[in-house]
């Protein structure tokens, strides 16, 4: 005979701690995450160093830059400050894996068996398709994007942008495709809490499609080029969450919901 759904054993029972036991976790655990960006920034500081790190992200616009022009600094600080932070960028993204480890490790004591099944899939792929994002802004759109705005210049004027400036535009896009590349885990997480419906997702698509050329409007430069590299691929993300949602929704039920699901 089944067990009823209001005497199943709680699975968090026992799990108990005192408020003062999760603030030393949680100390311990940030202490490890930065620690981790730490090692990863003296790893990179070392090699390629900072100076090399900030040639590798200007590589897309100087390859694109008229013959002998470079890049200049406004600012007197500037060479010494901005290589740095791209050299912490870096470092915490090379990081990431351990940070969002630790970040689960707190997290994952709390959560029943049929949440864990969401939630850490989640984590792995979002950080994932973030990264993903990023690689496809980097190694695809700056390339067509500094072409196209390049075969537009004046012949009278010459390219020197400022090393600030452009370290500014680098993160804006690494953030906007980075998040635009997350559509499919806002999709999953909306059907799984049961927000929408993943008819009404599909019924939505046609509006959304609207909605990305808006948004790619508004976050990038003025160019077809990079409105179109962004909002293409999340129109096509938004496919892939409507196909990952059915999915997860399908694997992730509490026991109560599956018993009722199991029901005639």
């Amino acid at each position: 005979m089944s067990t009823p759904n209001d005497e199943r054993p709680d699975e968090l029972a026992g799990t108990e701690q005192p408020f003062v036991s999760h603030l030393v976790e949680l100390r311990d655990r940030l202490v490890r995450a930065l620690i981790a960006v730490a090692v990863c920034f003296g790893a990179l500081a070392l090699w390629p160093g900072p100076g090399g790190l900030y040639d590798l992200l200007a590589a897309p616009l100087v390859a694109n830059l008229p013959q002998g022009a470079t890049l200049i600094a406004t600012n007197v600080i500037s060479p010494f400050i901005v290589p740095l932070k791209i050299t912490l960028m870096a470092a915490f993204l090379l990081a990431l894996p351990v940070v969002l480890y630790q970040v689960w490790s707190f997290v994952a004591p709390g959560l029943y068996s049929h949440e864990k099944k969401l939630v850490l899939p989640l984590v792995v792929s979002s950080t994932l398709l973030f990264l993903l994002g990023v690689a496809f802004c980097y190694f695809f759109v700056f390339g067509q994007v500094f072409k196209f705005i390049q075969s537009f210049a004046p012949k009278s004027i010459t390219a020197a942008p400022d090393i600030e400036a452009y370290l500014s535009f680098v993160l804006t896009m690494f953030i906007a495709f980075g998040c635009a590349f997350e559509v499919p885990i806002v999709v999953v997480v909306l059907a799984r809490m049961g927000l929408v419906s993943v008819e009404k997702l599909k019924e939505f698509r046609g509006y959304f499609v609207v909605l990305a050329f808006i948004i790619a409007a508004i976050i990038t430069p003025p160019d077809v080029v990079s409105q179109l590299a962004l909002a293409i691929p999340m129109c096509l993300l938004y496919e892939v969450g409507i196909w990952a949602a059915q999915i997860f929704i399908r694997h992730t039920k509490a026991p109560d919901q599956e018993g009722e699901a199991a029901k005639p």
